[in-house]
This record gives structure tokens, C-alpha cells and sequence, in this order.
């Protein structure tokens, strides 16, 4: 049974993150503030010496690292307390403090990429023979001087790091709307009980049996937003804005080229997803066509799209059990991987449960020389399972990354960040799968897999494609209202959908309530992370060891190189439309699968 929703003093505390493992109070987070401004002056007073000397410039670099690690450390424990209760003014203003501290940092050290661009290829060259250590640096000194074309002059370089702050205020403010000031009217289920509506608690609704508490909670929530609606266009908008200009200031020709250059992803890849996704919609249709049919409904609604097809089958899976489930699916990875899994189930990496004024959603935080922290907001259904083993490929992830690299090249590029996590989702379905003939059983898990492919990778292709919309009509000039937001949202959904489901007027509105728009064309990565992880799962259940050898390898290499080569060490080349469709096809199979099952 899920949770009530406490006040946080009142949850257990096994049930809460060990933030103490950071900092054992908010005074000495306090004294490590003050002290990290010391060190950020320090690195400042390196201003115009880095050409100086491979000395210097080796000095400066491994004192960045110390910094790095240091200021990690500072951020997160900021951060992570914000979470715990967005309404509590001493941590909303700690974490103001934190991040005007990176706007700081980004202020301070503006002169480094222009003078580590100043340096001539064939004194740096003479700088890595005097001092071997350097040698260490070079790739990071190498995409440095990469950047050469989009670098401005330090003055210019100093402007747009003190624009830092006025960029981030579109997804604070967000965030702060979103998760502290939104609210919702109870939803009602067929029986007139009400039911208190949440971030937390809407997906847990929309699952539900009952279509009209169903449909209760899908009017309740978008009518909140939409109260919101044109306060909500202009925050996207001005994150567009914000986008666009840091692109034109860095000589980029959009916001797309800048954003996929900071991961060294190319561009072809983002159009590449959309252009295969587009290829087969009509997989995605006869989904719908058959959600439609085994319903039993004459007219499926986008309510109905997260209710149970096999409806006499449920699972309901409590945190001890998830555990358990998650040790089980996910021991094809070796006893290493287990090892940690458990490490951070004993000590306290997940901060488990839903508390009043706490963060929606779930993530995982890495935080190098300290174990990475995992927030869930768990209601003891299926789905979240599958969110506990997803976070926790995010947690190893950074874990191993953390372990293996040096501070310079721990921090993965976020075009891999979705990989580890939905290689946990899908060795855990296949898990599932493996454990049962049983049709209807069978049946209930392969919808979820199903439901898997509809929410991660057409969903997150079309938000990929509204963002850049999104982008592309700030670029040519025209206004982002919440008149043609809405229109072009619900273009895209009849799009993806078809013509099996009905226009709920509503839905045109979820633009309002992602908040991964605010993330930089983050959502792109969902679905090709997806793609990747159906192909490396199969692999690792079907070759055994030498590809688990190659998987954790890649969970090893942080930012050691760029990441589609890192990738594609594990055996998936994302250069080539191959393994997006290949996962589109997998889901057509299933689809077939699912329509034989059904027919017993």
C-alpha cells in the first residue's frame, strides 16, 4: 500500500538520504562556503599567468581539480536540503547562495579559455615536455582549444559568465512555481471519494481502474496549469530567449549546434532520432489501436493511455521488494555491480519516500569522493521499481566513474547519462519475462515494457521535436504564447498518437508541466538512451561476461573520451539510424506478441 504523504520530521529516517555523509551540519556547510570563496580567489590570481609555464598552467589545473571536488561537495548538500522541502526559506536561500557561487566561479575563472587559446600550438606542445604530469590534461586542454571559434575575449568571456545568473532564472523559477506553488483540486473516483492530487500521487491516479478517477485527476491537474498557462509560456519563452542568446553571443548558427557541442554530440544524431521515430509511428498507432480494443472503450481518451490493459493483474511492489527484484535483475552485471547496489541500499544513498513540500520526480546526484544521493518519491507500484533500478544505473554510473577517473574526467557527458539507467530498466522487464509463461501475467509485463518504448522513446522524441520547435521559433523571432504552444503540441500528439485517440483538449496543455524544457535539449537523450540500453541488455543476456566487461568499462570512463565512442566501445554506434530502429522493431514484435496473448 503506498505511503500517506508525511511531514518529513515525521518519515523514518532509513527512509531518508544520509546527507550528513556531506557535511554533518548546515554550520560547517556554512564554514566550507566561506572557505571555498578563499580558493576561488586563489584561482583567480592566476589571471594572465596560464601561458606562462607548463608549471603554471599544471599548477592552475590541479588546483581547478581541488576546486571541482570541493565546491561538488558544497553544491549538492545545498541542493539535496532544498529538495527535501522546497518551502523552506533557510534552504531555498542556501541554495540561492550556491548557485550565484557558480555564477561566481564562472565570473572568475572567464580568462581561462582565452588564454589557453592564446597559447601557440607549438609552445603548448613544449609545455606537456616540461612537465610530463601535464600530459594528464591534454584532452581537456584539447577540447578546450577546440571551442577556439566560439570563444570571445576575456572581457567578453567575463559578460556572459556574469549573464550565468539571469540564464538559470527561467527553470528557478519553474522549479519554484512547479514544486511549491502549484496546486491541484482532490480527485474523484466513481464512488465520490476524494483523492488528494500531487506531482507524486497523479501518476499512481492515472494507473487506476477506476476511469473516472482517472479522468478526474487528468482535468484536475491540467486545469491547474492551465490557470497558469500564459505565465507558463512566457517562463518557457524566456528560456528559449536565454538559449538563443548565448548561442548567437558564441557564434553558434542555434541553440541545438551550442547545446549538442558542450557533449560533442553531432547534430545529425538529434534529427536522426526524430527522422526514424517518424518512420515508424505507425508501430506506435497500432499500439494505440490495440490499448483501444482490449479497453473495451468506443473512444480511448489520453487518460486511458497508463490504465491496465490486463486489468485483473497488478503488482504491487513495496521498497523491501523492489530491492529485492532489483538484486535479482540486475545480477547478470557481476558481483562488483551487486555490490555496490547494496552498498547504497544499506547506507542511505535513496531518500525513498513522498513528504509534504518535497521535489517531484526522481534523479540521481553524483558527488565525486562521496557516494551519489537518490531522490524517489516511491508509492509501492511497479513503475517504481522500475524508477529505483533506474536511478541506481544513474548512481553507479557516477560510482564507477567517480572510482576509476580523476576528478578532470569523472563527469560523463549527458548524452550517456540515460544509458545505465534504462539498461537496469530492461534487464529488469527481461527478468520479469523470463520468470513467467503464464498469458495474462505475461501479458500485464509485456505492457509495461510496451509502455516503456511509448513513454521513453516516442514521447521523449516528441518532446525532442516540440523543443526544437520551440527553439527554432525563437530563432527566427516569432513570440512562444500559450496560444501556439498549445496548437503545435497538439498538432505533434496526433501526430505520435494517431487517430485512434480522441483530442482531450487538455493534453495540448503538458507542455506547461515538463520541466525537462528547462534542461537544454536534455530529452532527446531518454530516448536515444533507451534505444541503447534494449541493444546493450540483449547483449549482456546473450554474450555473457566479455560484454559485461565492455559494459562496465564504458560505466568506467566518465568523460575519457567523447561519448558516442564510449558508446559504441560497449557495441552501440549511435551514428547510424541502426539501433533506434532496431529497438522500434523489438516493440513491434511485442506489440504482436501482446495481440497473440490477449487473443487466448
Amino acid at each position: 500500500m503506498a505511503q500517506p504523504v508525511l511531514d518529513r520530521r515525521e518519515t523514518a529516517e532509513e527512509f531518508k538520504w544520509k546527507i550528513s555523509d556531506l557535511y554533518p551540519t548546515d554550520d560547517a556547510w556554512s564554514a566550507e562556503f566561506d572557505r571555498l570563496h578563499t580558493e576561488l580567489d586563489a584561482l583567480a590570481g592566476y589571471k594572465g599567468r596560464l601561458g606562462e609555464s607548463a608549471a603554471v598552467l599544471l599548477a592552475f589545473l590541479q588546483a581547478s581539480d581541488r576546486m571541482e571536488v570541493d565546491s561538488g561537495r558544497m553544491l549538492s548538500y545545498a541542493f539535496r536540503k532544498t529538495d527535501e522541502d522546497t518551502r523552506n526559506a533557510t534552504y531555498q536561500e542556501m541554495s540561492a547562495k550556491a548557485r550565484n557561487f557558480v555564477v561566481e566561479w564562472g565570473q572568475a575563472l572567464a580568462f581561462v579559455t582565452p588564454e589557453v587559446l592564446a597559447v601557440e600550438d607549438e609552445r603548448m606542445e613544449s609545455f606537456y615536455r616540461d612537465e610530463p604530469a601535464l600530459e594528464h590534461y591534454r584532452l581537456l586542454l584539447t577540447r578546450i582549444r577546440r571551442q577556439k571559434e566560439h570563444t570571445l575575449p576575456a572581457e567578453g568571456e567575463a559578460l556572459l559568465a556574469a549573464a550565468g545568473s539571469m540564464g538559470q532564472a527561467p527553470g528557478n523559477i519553474f522549479a519554484l512555481m512547479n514544486n511549491a506553488d502549484m496546486t491541484f483540486e482532490d480527485a474523484v473516483d466513481s464512488e465520490g471519494v476524494r483523492h488528494p492530487l500531487t506531482h507524486g500521487s497523479y501518476i499512481a491516479l492515472m494507473e487506476s481502474s477506476d476511469r473516472a478517477l482517472r479522468e478526474s485527476a487528468f482535468r484536475s491537474l491540467y486545469a491547474g496549469y492551465g490557470k497558469m498557462k500564459n505565465t507558463c509560456a512566457a517562463v518557457l519563452g524566456a528560456q528559449m530567449k536565454q538559449l538563443q542568446f548565448f548561442a548567437d553571443a558564441r557564434r553558434y548558427p542555434s541553440a541545438l549546434h551550442a547545446a549538442l557541442a558542450e557533449t560533442e554530440v553531432p547534430v545529425e544524431i538529434y534529427h536522426n532520432l526524430i527522422e526514424t521515430v517518424h518512420a515508424h509511428l505507425p508501430a506506435m498507432h497500432r499500439y494505440v489501436r490495440l490499448r483501444k480494443r482490449l479497453l473495451g472503450f468506443d473512444k480511448l481518451h489520453y487518460y486511458d493511455l497508463y490504465a491496465p490493459i490486463v486489468a485483473d493483474e497488478n503488482m504491487e511492489v513495496t521498497f523491501d521488494e523492489a530491492k529485492d527484484l532489483a538484486r535479482e535483475a540486475l545480477k547478470p552485471l557481476g558481483e562488483e555491480y551487486l555490490g555496490i547496489l547494496n552498498e547504497g541500499f544499506a547506507n542511505r544513498w535513496i531518500d525513498v519516500y513522498e513528504n509534504t513540500g518535497k521535489r517531484s520526480g526522481a534523479y540521481s546526484a553524483g558527488v565525486y569522493g562521496a557516494h551519489p544521493f537518490v531522490l524517489l518519491n516511491y508509492t509501492d507500484t511497479l513503475n517504481d521499481a522500475f524508477t529505483l533500478v533506474h536511478e541506481m544505473g544513474h548512481a553507479l554510473h557516477s560510482y564507477l566513474s567517480n572510482r576509476e577517473q580523476t576528478p578532470t574526467y569523472a563527469d560523463y557527458k549527458i548524452f550517456v547519462a540515460e544509458v545505465a539507467s534504462t539498461c537496469n530498466e530492461a534487464l529488469l522487464i527481461q527478468h520479469l519475462l523470463k520468470g513467467t509463461q503464464e498469458p495474462r501475467r505475461r501479458a500485464y509485463l509485456i505492457n509495461h515494457f510496451l509502455e516503456q518504448f511509448r513513454s521513453t522513446l516516442y514521447r521523449q522524441t516528441m518532446f525532442a521535436e516540440f523543443e526544437l520547435w520551440c527553439s527554432e521559433q525563437t530563432r527566427q523571432g516569432r513570440a512562444l504564447t500559450a496560444e501556439s504552444l498549445c496548437e503545435k503540441y497538439g498538432e505533434l500528439n496526433r501526430q505520435y498518437y494517431g487517430e485512434d485517440i480522441e483530442a482531450d483538449p487538455e493534453i495540448a496543455l503538458e507542455w506547461a508541466r515538463i520541466p525537462h524544457f528547462y534542461y537544454d535539449f536534455y530529452v532527446y537523450q531518454y530516448a536515444t538512451g533507451f534505444a541503447s540500453a534494449v541493444a546493450l541488455s540483449q547483449r549482456i543476456l546473450s554474450e555473457g561476461q566479455p560484454a559485461v566487461d565492455d559494459y562496465l568499462h564504458f560505466l568506467s570512463g566518465g568523460c575519457s573520451a567523447d561519448p558516442v565512442s564510449l558508446l559504441r566501445g560497449a557495441g552501440v554506434d549511435l551514428s547510424t539510424p541502426a539501433p533506434i530502429a532496431e529497438a522500434l522493431e523489438y516493440f513491434d514484435r511485442l506489440i504482436a506478441e501482446m495481440e497473440g496473448l490477449m487473443a487466448q
